[in-house]
Formats: C-alpha cells, structure tokens, sequence
C-alpha cells in the first residue's frame, strides 16, 4: 500500500496550490500545520525540510526509485506532483512548456504582487506604528490589476490558462485570484477571468483543498506577535 504523502501547509493561497493538487491527484496525504503566525516555520525541523523556511513542503514516501523525497518551494512541488501522476501537465511538450510559463508567471508575478498588495494595503496600515504609505499600495495595486489583466486576455483566448486543460499552472494561480477583492481589484472588466475563478470554484478537489484546515486561517491585523514574526527580519 502506498504510504501518504506529509504535508506541511497552512492556510494561505501558497499552501492551497499542494493541497487543491493532491484533491485533484486523489494522493493520500497527511497534514501537518506550520503555524507561520507563531513562527513554526523557522522550528529546526521544518527548515531541513524546507530552507527558506516557508511553506508548504512535502515529503513522498515514495519518492524516485521507491526513496523518500522531500521538496519545498509550492512550483516545484507542483511540477513533481503533475510528474509522478502524469496528471494536469498536458499531453504535449508544447502543452508542458504552456504549462510551465504560466506556472513561472504566477510564482514570479501573481504570488509576490497580490502578496505585497495584502501586505501595504491591509497588514502595514494595521501595524504599530501604523504604515499607510500610498505610493506602495498604489504601486502594487496598481501591477496586481495589470496582472489580472494578462490572465483575463488569455482566458478570453482558452479556456484555461494553458490552452483547453485543467492544470497545475490553474491551481497555482487561483487562490491568489481568488482574493482579488482583498487586493482591491474589480472583475467588471475581467469576464473571462471571473468566468475561470467561478469555473474552478465549482470544482469539488478545489472546494476540499480550499476548505483544509480553513478554520484556522486567521486576520494577522488583530495579532502583534503574529505581525512581528512573519514582518520583521529573521535570519
């Protein structure tokens, strides 16, 4: 019988990418939470795991040649996961580098943006002292929407973001998406792009993957100590 994956994950758009995957994949998995608000992710432990002490990560029991794997970095583990299962990477290698570009685009864009524009528009204002600086939340604002842009004119081109599939490139990209009104954004002018986010919504592996552990997902605006971990610089 084939041992479960471990997961070591909290709920944040990053953490639900693996998460909404191994619901798609039908992977067993386990779960364990990294508590990035109380500092989990710099425990001795995790960072051997993971080195740049975010999360998620993975181990697979099963790794290459039937040896245990880990592998951090939400990306990477995607493009692992969509290898071992031969799932939601296409069928082609013109499929697989479409796949790749849009899952590079939201790891260098999407995920860094819309998580800055959270930041100076929802955490910094409610820090003591308060940090309301306009030029960064216009500025981050201002690229999340020309972002949402691009995506929006290539869904009024396919149906996904990689052509007429379902895939990795879609999970890593819609939980970010999905916050876009935390993000000040609007969808009046994204139609294909709010069709996309109700699309995979309805999906049932990304309702279970999105519903992991949700009740612990928490607002870092009303917890000082919370701020202090995951804002100030740690080595």
């Amino acid at each position: 019988m084939t041992q479960p994956i471990e997961l070591f994950f909290w709920p944040t758009p990053n953490g639900w990418k693996v998460s909404i995957a191994l619901e798609e994949m039908g992977l067993p998995y386990t779960t364990h939470l990294v508590n990035i608000g109380a500092g989990d992710q710099f425990k001795p432990d995790f960072l051997k795991i993971s080195p740049n002490n975010r999360m998620p990560a993975i181990i697979d029991p099963d790794g290459p040649d039937g040896a245990p794997v880990s592998v951090f970095e939400s990306g990477a583990i995607l493009m692992y996961l969509a290898r071992k299962t031969g799932q939601f990477y296409g069928t082609t290698e013109r499929d697989r580098i479409a796949v790749e570009e849009w899952l590079m685009w939201q790891m260098g864009g999407v995920g860094p943006m819309a998580g800055q524009a959270h930041h100076f528009l929802k955490y910094a204002p409610a820090m003591d002292p308060p940090n309301d600086l306009p030029y960064a939340k216009d500025r981050y604002r201002n690229e999340v929407a020309r972002l949402y842009g691009v995506l929006d004119r290539r869904l009024a081109e396919s149906r996904y973001v990689a052509g007429d599939f379902f895939s990795i490139a879609d999970m890593s990209i819609w939980g970010w998406a999905s916050l876009w009104e935390g993000q000040q954004q609007t969808l009046d002018d994204k139609p294909h792009m709010k069709r996309w986010l109700d699309e995979l919504a309805a999906r049932p592996g990304v309702q279970r993957g999105r519903a992991l552990f949700a009740e612990k997902r928490g607002d870092f605006r009303k917890d000082q100590n919370a701020q202090d971990t995951l804002f100030k610089p740690r080595g």
